[in-house]
């Protein structure tokens, strides 16, 4: 991965992070960092987040998902990289 490549992160995010905001959360934290995401809920409870950028905004964000909004808490976070494939709608 080069820093000046668009790539592609599926992240997993579990714990308390569904009706506390994390969706709205990770929304406005990829629009601050200039990352396209797609923060969906699971029905186990999780939230996958489809998300692309250059990779150091791609890292800043990850951080920022590892944090959650006030209310939530972070268990884990599963990165897999991928491809990007310029439409972070397209699974």
């Amino acid at each position: 991965m080069t820093s000046g490549e668009t790539v592609r992160a599926e992240i997993l995010v579990s714990g308390r992070v569904q009706g506390v905001g994390f969706r709205r959360f990770a929304r406005n934290a990829g629009e601050r960092l200039g990352v396209k995401s797609n923060p969906i809920n699971l029905r186990d409870g999780r939230v996958f987040v489809i998300a692309e950028g250059k990779p150091e905004a791609l890292e800043l964000f990850i951080k920022e998902l590892r944090k959650g909004p006030m209310f939530a808490h972070v268990e884990n976070v599963d990165v897999t990289y991928r491809e990007a494939l310029g439409n972070v709608y397209d699974m």
